[in-house]
């Protein structure tokens, strides 16, 4: 069941004191979202930080980590999923108390065991479907992006009324929410980033650009094709899913869906992605992810590096530079693996 504006009564967040751990993407979508809404927020970071002066420029007077859990009614967890255990454990967990409540934005560190709550905190998740850019524009366009909401311990009564009020004050409810669990959440979000909309998506792309590029055709032509043109049938889809998006395309391509698509997603990709997600419901890959953060990141940091020096981001960068309508973004120099 959908839940929409009138399923929650945005006075209850109003009426508490909300410390959001975090400034990167979600976190200061949540804090400017919900400090819009009339919730008294304060952040919760690193002194020091590299967040520290942004939040400042966005008006609000950060606390650290210890501060604003002691301060806050409501803690949301919005630091990365592997710096939360420590931040928890060394910072949140000993000024947690029973009437508090602690949000999760992701069901990762519940899931996987790795934050373990005290007894009388009430446990819940309001988990934005949009990266946290997004759920900002959104809201200031005077629209929302949906959510999930699931509750993992209800001491109080309240939990599930409180997040649903939390998701009203993000612009979630505008759009519309799904009650779920922790589990449901973590493993249904980390399948859909890794075998489809980032691993799965950007593997397709890189493998149809270099087929073409092989084939001798001209990698500025093979880019309109395999990735340009993306965003025009993803608009689509989302706009009215996989048959708006055959009805407004040519019969050819069409015609093409249907024939090409299965060679391309054979039954051993399908053997893949139940492997995928096997590897995920047994807590496999979230120990692998764990092992690899343990060890400085250095694979994931190489690879960060190879994979944007692949010749489809250089033919990119050129072509977008000629397009400044498209508003052109470019990753910083220096892109950090986040900490609060």
């Amino acid at each position: 069941m959908m839940m929409h504006d009138a399923d929650a009564d945005l006075d209850l967040i109003r009426g508490r004191r909300v410390a959001v751990i975090g400034y990167g993407s979600q976190g200061h979508a949540h804090a400017l979202n919900l400090r819009d809404s009339g919730v008294d927020v304060r952040v919760g970071l690193r002194p020091g930080g590299r967040s520290w002066a942004t939040a400042q420029r966005d008006g609000f007077e950060p606390l650290d980590p210890a501060a604003a859990a002691e301060w806050g009614d409501v803690i949301m967890m919005l630091a990365p999923d592997l710096e939360q255990p420590k931040l928890f454990r060394e910072q949140i967990a000993p000024h947690l108390a029973p009437g508090q409540m602690l949000l999760f934005a992701h069901g990762f560190a519940i899931r996987y065991g790795w934050i373990t709550p005290p007894e009388g905190v009430d446990v819940a998740m309001v988990a934005p479907k949009a990266p946290g850019h997004r759920v900002r524009e959104v809201f200031v366009e005077g629209a929302g992006t949906p959510a999930l909401v699931a509750v993992h311990a209800d001491c109080s009564g309240q939990a599930r009324a409180l997040a649903l009020a939390y998701a009203k004050a993000l612009g979630c409810t505008r759009a519309g929410v799904i009650e779920t669990t922790f589990a449901e959440e973590t493993e249904t979000d980390l399948f859909g980033e890794q075998a489809v909309l980032c691993g799965g998506v950007s593997a397709l792309i890189k493998a149809g650009f270099e087929t073409l590029v092989e084939a001798g055709y001209q990698p500025e032509v093979a880019y309109f094709e395999c990735l340009h043109e993306l965003k025009l049938i993803v608009d689509l889809i989302y706009r009215g899913g996989l048959s708006f998006m055959r009805y407004s395309v040519s019969d050819t391509a069409e015609h093409g869906d249907y024939t090409a698509g299965p060679r391309i997603v054979t039954d051993e990709t399908r053997r893949n992605m139940k492997a995928i997600l096997a590897d995920i419901q047994s807590g496999a890959y979230a120990e692998r992810w764990k092992l690899e953060h343990e060890q400085g990141l250095t694979w994931f940091k190489a690879e960060r590096e190879r994979q944007r020096d692949h010749t489809i981001e250089q033919v990119g960068a050129r072509l977008r530079a000629g397009m400044p309508f498209l508003e052109p973004a470019k990753v910083p120099d220096e892109h950090p693996t986040a900490t609060p």
